[in-house]
């Protein structure tokens, strides 16, 4: 399966099940999609010929000197990539779905900690119901809390490093049980063998130099919630007087950042039917002196004001495009900036594990509720029917757990023809069920977008090869 496409001045050919990625000029272009419609050597070399060395037309321009010769040679390295399975490379991949999961089933390595199921603001948008998921106001105890990381370790089998999210509601509105709960894991995590990564997501209201200099100090990553433009941020994201909160927020992140040295952190902002010109977020958050950078596309239902039209989906596509014009043109100019859904590595990227399973919800990452439950991950916190257990006693609906062991992206009759599939492993399964009212199903408008995401990703990573090789 291959995927061919034009961005930025580029002609790129993906090759799905190989991971190769092709630049080609309009000749190469054209020939490749003549064999993959199934034509022969000869039937390509003669649909070319027509194009480009046809008598009494014009031929495409900056191609007047193509001759036969010339099509011979392109045919000739095509089918030498085809030959060498890097082109139209057969798919090895499928018959390791299951099997693959099955060799890590019973070893949890990440936990969401819900510390807080309460919040100091009231975002309209927020899929966590205002931090309460659809139930209790309710803060997490040491003990549970501390529970939480023994079950954690005890269920991680041999793997030493372990991540633990510190999320809400508002995380910050516990912090006393967040540096608690820190300190027991740096007492007991040498005589474990384990060695934790911990990060905190904070919509900053309550950041101050304790905060700072304690996250510095032990937070592998931070992320903030800022959703760009102070009226598109004070929109949604207000108190519970209806005060915007932009304006509280913004001096403190800009504190939380210099003294983290501009890394270890993340903006993460929603973009909704608002504002599907998010890139003018985006330039905002530079221009506050952000440099690392996250704009997600609303989850909600699709009579929710908020939920993106199907003109704004063309909008959000256009708006990435020149998103990847951006970072190509400051990365050249030398004042480069991170975006969260643009990081590619196409020479190693994730390993065969990760493109065919996923995020691994609900078997090696788990949500855990201020109560100890534990639940596949935040998205299905206070859907009861997808409760897995608690941090005493374990994993006790198997049959619901089963649910997410059998979801990769083979699973998904959806993903059977997109050429993007092992990019994004099958999506999310909250997404999904939420979109489809099953784990296994397939967030059309989700899947969209990321391939939108995906060709401008790798056409940036391109064009900084070329860059390098210039």
């Amino acid at each position: 399966m291959i995927h061919r496409y034009t961005l930025n001045g580029m002609n790129i050919v993906v090759d799905t099940y190989s991971g190769s990625v092709h630049m080609v000029d309009e000749v190469g272009y054209d020939a490749i999609g003549l064999y993959d419609e199934g034509k022969g050597r000869e039937e390509v070399l003669a649909a070319l010929g027509e194009k480009y060395c046809g008598a009494g037309r014009p031929r495409p321009a900056g191609y007047e000197d193509v001759t036969a010769d010339d099509l011979e040679q392109c045919c000739d390295e095509i089918e030498a990539l085809r030959d060498a399975g890097k082109l139209f490379a057969e798919d090895t991949f499928e018959p390791l779905a299951g099997e693959l999961k099955e060799r890590s089933a019973g070893v949890v390595k990440a936990l969401c900690l819900h510390v807080a199921h309460t919040c100091n603001l009231n975002c309209s948008y927020c899929f966590a119901s205002q931090g309460k998921y659809h139930g209790d106001r309710a803060v997490m105890s040491f003990e549970v809390g501390k529970q939480a990381l023994d079950f954690l370790m005890d269920h991680s089998g041999s793997r030493r490093n372990l991540e633990v999210d510190f999320f809400g509601g508002e995380p910050l509105m516990n912090w006393q049980v967040v540096k608690d709960l820190v300190a027991y894991a740096r007492s007991v995590e040498a005589e474990r063998g384990k060695n934790f990564r911990f990060t905190l997501t904070t919509n900053g209201m309550l950041i101050d130099d304790d905060v700072i200099d304690f996250a510095n100090k032990e937070m592998h990553n931070v992320v903030l919630s800022l959703d760009g433009r102070r009226e598109v941020h004070d929109r949604f994201r207000v108190d519970y007087a209806g005060k915007g909160s932009w304006e509280r927020i913004v001096p403190r992140f800009q504190k939380l950042v210099q003294a983290r040295g501009g890394k270890g952190y993340y903006m993460r902002g929603t973009f909704t039917h608002h504002n599907p010109d998010f890139l003018e977020d985006i330039k905002a958050m530079l221009d506050l002196g952000f440099t690392e950078l996250s704009m997600e596309p609303v989850v909600c239902a699709p009579v929710d004001p908020s939920a993106l039209t199907a003109a704004d989906m063309e909008i959000v596509k256009e708006q990435y495009e020149k998103l990847a014009q951006l970072m190509l043109e400051r990365r050249r100019a030398g004042k480069p900036f991170t975006f969260y859904h643009y990081m590619l590595d196409l020479t190693g990227g994730p390993c065969v594990y990760k493109r065919i399973s996923g995020c691994g919800s609900g078997t090696e990452y788990m949500a855990v509720t201020p109560w100890g439950d534990l639940y596949p991950c935040h998205q299905f916190v206070g859907e009861e029917k997808f409760k897995l257990g608690d941090v005493w006693h374990g994993v006790t609906a198997p049959e619901t757990q089963e649910q997410f062991a059998a979801c990769n992206v083979y699973a998904r009759p959806g993903c059977k023809d997109c050429w993007a599939k092992l990019y994004c492993s099958g999506g999310c399964a909250a997404n999904a069920y939420h979109a489809t009212g099953t784990v296994s199903g397939v967030y059309e408008q989700g899947c969209e977008l990321f391939r939108k995401r995906m060709e401008c990703a790798i056409a940036l990573e391109c064009a900084r090869l070329e860059d390098e090789e210039a």
